[in-house]
């Protein structure tokens, strides 16, 4: 009997050491279930983090780049901004040159509205004078004509008047011979 209670302790115990065994084994294969899905994470992590690392550096590099483009923005905007500047007291130069410009068109014009005036007075007084020439001109022709004339008329009367010297040569000449002869 104590040998039955022993033996009946003995599968009690070896029952529980069945239980423990296959408990045992569970825990065993739920922990390297879980050292597996450990070592997934850690693995999932690690790349996470290496992943993370890159991207770090590539924003890094990324930050770099755009400051380095911000810089060279900047210093852009600024020699912009310089040029703006030039262009701005150009533009008041060129104003102030334009207004002394027309000024000066305006004062131009008005000269030239009155030299308009005083050529259109010029002309006037040029047309009288070319129609007081070409009266002058016909007179003075005529007058041309008349001293022609006047010339032809004085040449007639020297030929008569050389005829008329010779023809009273020719005559005293006869005289003096009439009385010539008469004394005889």
């Amino acid at each position: 009997q104590r040998l039955t209670g022993q033996q009946q302790e003995i599968n009690s115990l070896m029952q529980r050491k069945s239980a423990v065994d296959e408990e045992n084994a569970r825990l065993k294969n739920e922990f390297s279930n879980l050292n597996r899905k450990f070592k997934d994470k850690s693995q999932e992590l690690k790349d996470t983090e290496e992943c993370a690392q890159k991207k770090e550096e590539q924003n890094r590099l990324v930050i770099k780049n755009l400051e380095e483009e911000n810089k060279g923005l900047n210093i852009c905007c600024a020699d912009l901004l310089s040029d703006l500047e030039k262009l701005r007291k150009q533009e008041a130069q060129w104003e102030k040159e334009k207004s002394r410009n027309d000024a000066r068109i305006k004062n131009l014009e008005t000269d030239l509205a009155e030299t308009r005036e005083q050529t259109k007075s010029l002309h006037s007084i040029f047309s009288n004078l070319s129609t007081e020439v070409a009266m002058k001109q016909e007179e003075l022709f005529r007058k041309d004509c008349d001293v022609i004339k006047a010339k032809k008329e004085l040449e007639e009367l020297q030929n008569l008047y050389r005829q008329n010297i010779e023809y009273t040569t020719q005559q005293a000449e006869l005289i003096k011979q009439l009385q010539a002869l008469n004394a005889d």
